[in-house]
């Protein structure tokens, strides 16, 4: 059981890494306010966000965010 829970806080160490510098990568929510009165105009752009870099970047940070609770659960069981 030792070595078990030696490689879960490995993986739960990386997994931690990996999320903050997912984070860091994503671009800020504010940046689609401008001169048109902070309303944001519906454009290609935003209608396939989805498919672009900045959508994969959400995908993979709710992945990671859903590994990161399942791991932090299971390292806090007593059961080790």
């Amino acid at each position: 059981m030792d070595v078990l829970k030696i490689v879960l806080t490995i993986l739960f160490i990386v997994v931690c890494v990996a999320l903050v510098v997912i984070i860091l990568l994503q671009e800020g929510k504010q940046q689609g306010l401008g001169s048109i009165g902070g309303q944001s105009i519906e454009s290609y752009w935003s209608k396939n966000k989805g498919r672009s870099r900045e959508g994969m970047l959400v995908k993979i940070t709710a992945c990671l965010v859903v590994v990161f609770f399942v791991l932090a659960a299971v390292l806090n069981l007593s059961v080790f």
